[in-house]
């Protein structure tokens, strides 16, 4: 699963660039605002029915669609040709189907291992596992940036593909984690799920979380060719290095002093990272930018989902993951989409300055909501295996 999320992540990676092709093909960056929230908005709209497929007909096979969708669909974008106004609806729909396979995919991946993980060990096991998803982080833009360069967008598209239809040929060999006997007397709805306060403020956070993805994923590359930088892809690589290293090393610690002590400062480090973006005159600023930021994603992600998953049920875990995914998800919709308009009035910078002021804003509500939740969750949850 790890070789086969790696190559999951990359090709889904690959389209961090993506904004360049809609810059090549004369859009602006309201364009690119709409057509990087497309992916997210479809994750958002079938989240329920996604999770509940997921603890339903198990994690591989959701898993194994994911990828095949990853596989084909980059095949579909070589045909769009022209000006951005003459292909915005077909383009539009395609990137609403490719979400359906980013959510499928990263949802029953991370509820896999949330399967195979002791309780104990969660934090850590959740963040080795993302390793992988950090590796193809980079290896993406890294791998998408020379092949922009010097073959052009429909060999990118390609290459996107190779690294999805590996994934699932990869996934094919997995063995079930869970496997449902209909709907277990401890199983309940999507909804129900989401009323929890522990789970819904986890979920609001992750919000913030999809925020500061989405104004990476789609608005650092074209930022970067905006100031003149070759190889924006130092930004990704830093961010990745920075993000495995607190994985590998500072998972254990989280472990032992709790995820609800590391959260808050998660946020504000991240945060640290955009406002970083703002000064941006060189590649050494623009790799500290990603150093600082994947500090903080480094830490956020494990310690975040690990607070919503911990001690339920088998039967209810595709369901709180997402929730989680959904949440940020919805960030990254909400990244996507108000910051494009918000580049397009002002400028690249105010958008790095309002994705600083919204994850502070998380870290304010950790404070004043989400940790109380968790700690009253806590007291009244039953150990479960």
């Amino acid at each position: 699963m790890w070789i086969a999320n790696f190559c999951f992540l990359t090709s889904q990676s690959f389209f961090f660039l993506f904004p360049l092709f809609i810059i090549d093909h004369n859009g602006n960056q309201a364009d690119i605002g709409i057509l990087m929230a497309a992916l997210p908005f479809s994750s958002i709209l079938l989240r329920p029915w996604i999770s509940e497929m997921i603890d339903r007909v198990g994690r591989r096979m959701s898993y194994i669609i994911g990828s095949a969708i990853m596989g084909i669909l980059p095949f579909f974008y070589m045909l769009f040709q022209g000006n951005i106004d003459d292909i915005y609806l077909p383009l539009l729909i395609i990137r609403l189907v490719h979400g359906i396979g980013v959510a499928l995919g990263f949802t029953a991946s991370i509820t896999y291992i949330v399967d195979i993980t002791p309780s104990q060990r969660l934090n850590e096991g959740l963040g080795i596992f993302g390793v992988a998803a950090l590796v193809g982080l980079a290896a993406g833009p890294s791998i998408a940036e020379p092949v922009i360069q010097n073959l052009g967008f429909d060999v990118f598209f390609m290459t996107a593909a190779c690294f999805g239809l590996v994934s699932l040929t990869l996934g094919l060999f997995i063995a079930e984690s869970y496997v449902s006997t209909g709907r277990p007397a401890g199983s309940i709805s999507f909804f129900t799920i989401l009323k929890r306060k522990k789970v819904f403020w986890g979920a609001v956070l992750s919000i913030f979380m999809g925020i500061g993805g989405g104004v990476q994923g789609a608005f650092v590359s074209p930022y970067g060719q905006h100031l003149g930088l070759p190889g924006v892809s130092f930004y990704f690589i830093a961010y990745s290095i920075a993000a495995v290293l607190v994985r590998v090393f500072g998972s254990k610690l989280t472990n032992r002093i709790g995820e609800e002590k590391i959260v808050p400062w998660a946020f504000t480090i991240m945060g640290c990272g955009f406002l970083v973006l703002v000064g941006v005159t060189n590649i050494p600023m623009l790799a500290l930018a990603g150093l600082i930021t994947g500090i903080g994603h480094g830490f956020l992600f494990p310690c975040l989902n690990t607070m919503m998953i911990r001690g339920e049920k088998a039967e209810n875990r595709g369901k709180i993951s997402g929730a989680f995914s959904g949440g940020m998800d919805s960030g990254m919709f909400l990244g996507s989409f108000i910051m494009g308009y918000i580049g397009e009035w002002f400028g690249y910078r105010p958008i790095f300055i309002s994705t600083f002021m919204a994850l502070i804003l998380a870290m304010i509500l950790f404070f004043t909501f989400a940790r109380k939740a968790q700690s009253v969750q806590d007291e009244a949850s039953p150990t479960t295996g």
